[in-house]
């Protein structure tokens, strides 16, 4: 099971604070959501930032493209330091070709879907792609209330991609991250659980005990 922590919601104007303090408390991956108001209506980082993040943590820097050209952009995060990173079906380009992209510049190619979309839309990317992101939430904004339903998304690529990890993003708490993870999910985006809290190691092991 890991923990990957959300930034969405940090303080932006210490950013560097807040990435030493996840990194100290626990946190195994670090979650750089990327917005460019169009895919999604919100407008976050970009590849300064990710460059900017990466002496600050040895941890998997986990770079969530919610843009609608990531072929784009996706050779400039890598150089600035993204491990993983994954797009969406529904943004523009040949998946297959976006994968393999991500694949050459050095990553992890994972790939995600918007609560509305089929899960199954997905089956020709599964023996592609690292990673599958479920979203349990609209993607474009933090704080949102996880979307129980999505769960049956897990189960069915669990089935289908039984070794395939996934990854889920939205309302991740301790009282929603059990049964994310009994659906099989191995990799859990957090970010209002944690970030803000008095004590960030102690919410991250709260989400850890509580996957258990």
């Amino acid at each position: 099971m890991k923990i990957a922590v959300s930034i969405l919601g940090a303080n932006f104007a210490d950013l560097g604070t807040e990435v030493r303090q996840l990194d100290r408390a626990g946190a195994d991956w670090v979650h750089v959501d990327v917005m460019d108001g169009h895919f999604v209506p919100n407008i976050t980082f970009g590849p300064n930032m990710v460059h900017s993040l990466r002496p600050l943590t040895e941890k998997p820097l986990d770079v969530h493209l919610m843009i609608s050209q990531p072929q784009a952009y996706i050779p400039q995060f890598i150089q600035a330091g993204a491990d993983v990173v994954t797009f969406h079906l529904e943004a523009e380009g040949d998946p297959a070709q976006t994968i393999q992209q991500i694949h050459a510049a050095g990553a992890k190619a994972g790939i995600s879907v918007k609560p509305g979309t089929p899960v199954t839309a997905l089956r020709p990317y599964l023996s592609q792609v690292d990673m599958v992101l479920i979203m349990s939430v609209e993607p474009g904004f933090g704080g949102q209330k996880f979307n129980p339903a999505m769960l049956e998304k897990v189960r069915w690529l669990k089935k289908e991609a039984p070794q395939l990890p996934v990854e889920i993003d939205g309302g991740i708490n301790p009282d929603t991250i059990h049964a994310a993870a009994e659906a099989g999910v191995e990799i859990f985006v957090a970010g209002s659980a944690i970030v803000g809290k008095a004590d960030y190691k102690a919410a991250v092991t709260a989400l850890h005990r509580a996957s258990e």
